[in-house]
């Protein structure tokens, strides 16, 4: 609740630091006296638009500060502040500074933190509720009475909720299937004529470089095949130098045994021999290896464009084509049973769906069979508040299919009419200002609304009225607040007046050229001749008093 209001330079009020408590506050005071401007400066911590004529004549600058402090932090308040990023330790107050500038431009700031001011007006819902003569939010705006009204009844919208979710989850699944099969089947023609062609050359992994290695060994045996032709010589044949090399060791190794340097020579010369034998043979190996054969030469370049061009059409490399092919057959697979798993997801798309009208049907008694409490409730409320010839209808019209969402099939409205055999209009459309207040009294009264803002203000909601139709306003005000809550009142009543826990009296006074508004918190001697002032007129009359003890005594 709002405990502290601190204004510097706005309008006519200099500086004014006020403190508040729970229950009913009442504040009074004569036309002209600066009630607006309160109210005003309330408003520019809560977000609304910063007026540069809201900045005292002569300062550069004015400020609003209000303090807020509660039980248990409600749960759109802060989520919003984590949203925010601004932290709020446990049982620490929540501080909203506001400044203008007189030349243009505002700061915000919450908990000294900078903020924007969107910021604030997000606060705003679950801080403060104001009810006045152009009230545009709160219990007037039709977007929040279909939670009102399922908070009244007790209604399980988070099971609705939940259905709906699975529900759109299920369909999300459904659709997304069906897009990805109607593509592959837009690609399946695509998809056939690669793999056959894919097919048709049978890639294997490691190919490109196997058949690399074999054009590169060709291409040089074409050119040294001269070279190795020469080199033949010294070996073929029986007059060749390896033939005569073996004759000798022949003929040396009969005559070896007759000196030691004649085998020393022969194994020298078997060496040879066995050397040159082996680099006959590899000789022989480099010279297959490096045949030219022209045909085989022109098959490997073939298969080795194919594969390369292949590659180059799929993006990849050679050696991933063997790997393209399989995700292409997986592909062609998917789309064989895409249709079996389409069908399954359509039965579970079909039981979320009627899962979640179950429920919003069941939504949907709920809130008809409310919204009769809630009229009677409403309309026991009306005569006492001079509007017994008003009726009131709380509308609950199922929606088509295309408009549920998690709150269910429901668009709720509540309705008036003000005059006998007039037609039923929005809240919000009502022609008296003074009327509408009421009319939202005599609703919170019947929904004893638990959850909405933590300050709730009206002002001058007796507007037109007096006597018994004011002390019954007063009642309900009363009654209203409670003990843990919070409601202000700007009236101009003395029934109301008298109904109150606090009571702050506004006034206007003037020094030369220089005008002020200020702000009492009255004692009960000054409550009393603020009331008798409210009976009585300028001139308060022993009678006045009297009458105005009768008022307190009665509350």
């Amino acid at each position: 609740m709002l405990t502290a209001l601190s204004i510097r330079n706005i309008v006519l009020i200099e500086a004014l630091d006020l403190a508040f408590g729970p229950g009913l506050g009442v504040l009074t005071g004569e036309t002209g006296a600066g009630k607006s401007i309160l109210l005003d400066a309330l408003g520019l911590v809560l977000g609304n638009r910063a007026d540069t004529a809201l900045v005292r004549a002569g300062e550069e600058q004015a400020s609003v500060t209000a303090t807020f402090e509660f039980a248990e932090l409600p749960g759109g308040l802060a989520e919003a502040l984590e949203d925010a990023e601004v932290e709020l330790e446990p049982g620490e107050a929540l501080i909203i500074r506001r400044r203008v500038k007189a030349d243009g431009g505002s700061k915000a700031f919450v908990n000294d933190q900078p903020v924007g001011v969107a910021l604030l007006r997000t606060l705003a819902v679950s801080l403060v509720e104001l009810h006045g003569q152009h009230d545009d939010r709160g219990l007037v705006n039709p977007r929040g009475h279909r939670a009102l009204l399922d908070r009244y009844a007790g209604a399980d919208v988070a099971g609705v909720a939940m259905a709906w979710d699975d529900w759109r989850k299920a369909g999300a699944k459904l659709a997304e299937a069906r897009a990805d099969i109607e593509q592959a089947k837009l690609d399946q023609d695509l998809l056939l004529a690669h793999l056959a062609e894919l097919t048709a050359i049978e890639p294997e992994a490691g190919e490109e470089e196997t058949l690399a290695n074999a054009r590169s060994d060709m291409q040089k045996g074409e050119k040294l095949a001269g070279d190795l032709e020469d080199l033949r010589t010294v070996w073929d044949g029986s007059d060749s130098p390896l033939a005569a090399l073996r004759v000798a060791a022949r003929k040396l190794d009969r005559i070896a045994p007759e000196h030691p340097l004649l085998a020393e020579a022969l194994g020298a010369l078997d060496r040879a021999v066995i050397e040159a034998g082996e680099a006959e043979e590899k000789l022989q190996g480099a010279a297959e290896a490096m045949q030219h054969d022209p045909a085989e030469l022109d098959r490997i370049e073939t298969r080795l464009f194919e594969l390369r061009a292949l590659a180059r059409k799929h993006s990849c490399q050679v050696d991933d084509l063997p790997e393209v092919m399989q995700a292409m057959r997986r592909k062609l697979d998917a789309i064989e049973q895409g249709d079996a798993d389409l069908a399954d997801l359509e039965a579970a798309e079909r039981k979320a769906h009627e899962v979640y009208r179950a429920r919003a049907e069941a939504l949907h008694a709920t809130r008809v069979t409310a919204a009769v409490r809630l009229d009677e409730a409403v309309a026991a409320e009306l005569a006492p508040l001079k509007l017994d010839a008003a009726r009131f209808r709380t509308a609950v019209a199922e929606q088509p299919e295309e408009r549920w969402g998690a709150s269910g099939m429901d668009a709720v409205e509540f309705l008036i009419a003000t005059n006998p055999g007039a037609d039923f209009a929005p809240l919000n459309k009502i022609a008296s200002g003074g009327e509408l207040s009421r009319f939202i009294l005599a609703l919170k009264v019947a929904l004893a609304e638990q959850g909405g803002a933590a300050t709730v203000i009206f002002d001058e909601i007796d507007r037109g009225v007096g006597g018994a139709v004011a002390s019954a306003i007063g009642e309900r005000l009363a009654r209203l607040a409670g003990e843990g809550g919070q409601l202000l009142a700007v009236t101009h009543s003395p029934q109301v007046a008298a109904r109150g826990r606090t009571h702050y009296m506004i006034a206007k006074s003037s020094e030369g050229t220089v005008t002020k508004t200020s702000v009492m918190l009255l004692d009960a001697e000054g409550r009393q001749e603020e009331i008798a002032r409210m009976l009585s007129g300028a001139e308060i009359t022993n009678e006045a008093r009297a009458q105005a003890d009768r008022l307190l005594e009665g509350v």
